[in-house]
């Protein structure tokens, strides 16, 4: 079972700082744990090499890409984890059910199941890191399509080069919205030197004025 934050909850919902009120806790409570039970968690990786080349080009011998952002990221890695993560489609069922009956628990629904998919594919990474750090291998941050300037478009090869769909139920619809929408994609660099420090989230995005930053 999947353990949620209700820090990160209640930052999902635009607290900041501001303490919520006993009702909303409550009510992320009983999100928490229907979410909880209806959630299928599925995800997969596969390893490749990397070269960086010039102006950014990057090489992951499955598909290639262009950006800055995550060229500064891969710096001084060998290898890629390409990864790929989902709640399951009842996730999504369940959000839906309530966003029509009751918007406001719905709101915290949404809330509470970006906070879980987040929290899983954390969980699913300290997985890879402990296995990799035996053939020694470290972690660099994840990285996902739509962050920086790394395309979203690159959702289509990451999903079809793991392939999500028959192997995890991931699919991608033609404005490139996952399907179930509580997944993530993402590359994950692998270096032979370890960094002192592995920023994530928050701290790797370069968007300071987010309502929704740490």
């Amino acid at each position: 079972m999947i353990s949620v934050d209700k820090k990160e909850v209640l930052r999902y919902l635009g607290y900041g700082r501001s303490e919520a009120d006993i009702q909303v806790m409550r009510s992320i409570e009983s999100a928490i744990e229907k979410l909880q039970h209806a959630a299928q968690p599925r995800w997969l990786y596969d390893v490749f090499p990397l070269q960086l080349g010039s102006e950014n080009q990057i090489d992951f011998f499955c598909f290639k890409a262009h950006s800055k952002h995550l060229s500064k990221n891969l710096k001084g890695c060998e290898k890629v984890v390409i990864f790929a993560a989902t709640l399951g489609i009842q996730v999504d069922l369940l959000i839906e059910r309530y966003v029509k009956l009751q918007i406001s628990q719905g709101v915290i629904m949404q809330a509470v199941a970006a906070a879980m998919i987040e929290q899983f594919c954390d969980e699913c990474q300290e997985e890879i890191r402990q296995k990799m750090e035996l053939e020694g291998w470290y972690l660099r941050p994840r990285f996902s399509p739509g962050y920086g300037d790394f395309s979203l478009n690159h959702q289509t090869e990451i999903i079809s080069v793991l392939q999500c769909p028959k192997k995890i139920g991931l699919t991608l619809t033609d404005s490139l919205l996952m399907a179930p929408a509580k997944s993530v994609t993402a590359v994950i660099g692998l270096s032979r030197t370890q960094q002192p420090c592995h920023r994530h989230g928050c701290e790797a995005c370069e968007k300071k004025d987010c309502a929704f930053r740490r």
